[in-house]
């Protein structure tokens, strides 16, 4: 049997990576640390660190028995908080994970206010994840549902998905631009043109697929910057430094200075998945889930 105090004291003594440091902010003194440790190391029949006189390091059993104690603890706080809220009547709280489109696009939003019309008492907690970690939350059961780029396999055997929103990528252009002036644009006349790339942090590859996909389009984009979100670009496009791709939801108040043009022959999206757990263990987080897929028709 895991002991939750041990495990806190190893991810205390992993993060600082020094014994004396966790110890002080643990608020306990090195000796029982050191103890502790070890007697989880000896339960395991696992070394965790590799030890010198300067520093004390993770083995790498270690950094993977540190992830799944991470996780561990929070489905822990998570589930003290949640029999606490039960214990005084209430129905727990929820917790979201979600990625910035779900945000941007109102889905997310919507269904909060929503929410709070319906359960104004209820306990959201928000964690802005990568899809991995959020598909790993709701098997770990420290998330309810996960607002996620991309979907789980078709046949994961713990989650379900449904598809929330297809965001039809369009192109900003500065309004002075010379294409500005055109109404129909084709792949020739944007060859060779300074391009904003619009990155996703959760693909490490994000930039080469930007560029093929304008290649297979029949372009090649010149990449002078590239942005970290679409705010980003959008501003940098306004300032005259180059065209971008940016999903049709974040142009309802489109900037000043911003022209914005349909590329039908372009065919990308930016899509949104909503994800849960197969076995639904309380009634909110069914409601809510049912919330946010009906927000998708309005989106």
């Amino acid at each position: 049997m895991l002991d939750l105090r041990q495990l806190r004291y190893f991810v205390a003594v992993a993060e600082a990576e020094h014994v004396g440091r966790a110890a002080e902010r643990l608020h306990i003194s090195q000796s029982p640390l050191s103890r502790q440790i070890a007697q989880l190391e000896k339960n395991l029949g696992l070394t965790l660190f590799e030890r010198s006189q300067q520093r004390i390091r993770l083995t790498s059993d270690g950094r993977v028995f540190l992830t799944e104690a991470r996780a561990l603890l929070r489905h822990a706080d998570r589930l003290e908080n949640l029999g606490r809220r039960l214990g005084r009547g209430e129905e727990g709280g929820l917790c979201i994970g979600y990625v910035a489109d779900a945000m941007h696009t109102g889905i997310l939003p919507t269904a909060l206010r929503t929410l709070r019309d319906r359960r104004p008492g209820i306990h959201v907690a928000l964690y802005d994840q990568e899809s991995a970690e959020q598909f790993e939350g709701l098997r770990q059961r420290s998330l309810d549902i996960a607002l996620v780029r991309t979907p789980p396999p078709e046949d994961d055997p713990d989650l379900n998905t449904a598809p929330l929103l297809r965001d039809p990528l369009l192109l900003a252009l500065p309004a002075e631009h010379s294409l500005a002036e055109q109404e129909e644009l084709t792949p020739d006349a944007l060859d060779g043109q300074p391009w904003i790339a619009v990155g996703d942090s959760q693909d490490p590859a994000w930039r080469n697929t930007f560029v093929a996909s304008c290649v297979s389009s029949g372009f090649t984009p010149d990449i002078r910057l590239d942005a970290a979100d679409p705010l980003t670009a959008l501003g940098l496009v306004a300032s005259g430094l180059g065209l971008a791709l940016i999903q049709k939801s974040m142009m309802r108040g489109t900037t000043e200075g911003v022209a914005v043009r349909e590329l039908p022959w372009y065919g990308r999206s930016v899509q949104l998945w909503a994800a849960w757990h197969r076995v639904d263990l309380r009634p909110v987080v069914a409601s809510f889930r049912e919330t946010v897929l009906a927000g998708r028709d309005a989106a």
